[in-house]
């Protein structure tokens, strides 16, 4: 058995999960609602509050997608109840961010701004603490998606190893080079 796919994912008081006939697994709590297509072959059950996730036999494809969807549906239930944060540090000398509704407004460095549009499914801020660097926060019920845009913005300028500048996670530590040794021959 998969150590994954074989733990129960337990409900919370307010999460209700329903299973369509075509194997759509819907997760529905006080955050939102969130819905995930299950391969035909795993099969998802509830019963007294606990959820449970089968395989119906031992094959590689069968034991892969057991954990896969055992975690994705736990991700589901997490984000209708607590919900997923990515807060993003932006090091650098002038750069800025600045949220404006849907559109993040960012000045990196580069000759011209970047206007980022943010899905309407996840939320942005930005802070700018004075003598500090900004500050930029993605909250949603979905996990993956929220991950995702982090990962874009991070894209748009990776830290670089010698003083640290770009795009980093709030407590990300980064590896760090030396730079030139003057004088050696």
């Amino acid at each position: 058995m998969s150590r994954i796919g074989k733990l129960p994912v337990n409900l919370p008081a307010g999460v209700e999960i329903k299973i369509s006939n075509d194997n759509v697994v819907s997760v529905k709590g006080p955050l939102g609602t969130l819905s995930q297509k299950v391969d035909s072959d795993i099969t998802v059950t509830v019963e007294d509050g606990v959820l449970s996730v089968t395989r119906p036999t031992n094959q590689p494809r069968h034991r892969s997608m057991h954990g896969l969807y055992r975690a994705l549906i736990n991700n589901m239930v997490v984000g209708v109840t607590q919900g997923y944060e990515i807060k993003q540090e932006l090091v650098g000398v002038g750069f800025k961010a600045e949220a404006k509704g849907q559109i993040l407004e960012l000045s990196l460095g580069y000759s011209h701004d970047i206007h980022m549009m943010i899905p309407p499914e996840v939320t942005v801020t930005a802070v700018t603490e004075k003598k500090g660097n900004p500050i930029v926060t993605f909250k949603s019920t979905d996990k993956q998606l929220v991950g995702q845009v982090a990962a874009k913005l991070r894209s748009l300028r990776k830290p670089e190893p010698y003083k640290g500048k770009g795009i980093k996670f709030v407590g990300e530590t980064l590896r760090r080079k030396a730079g030139k040794s003057a004088g050696a021959k």
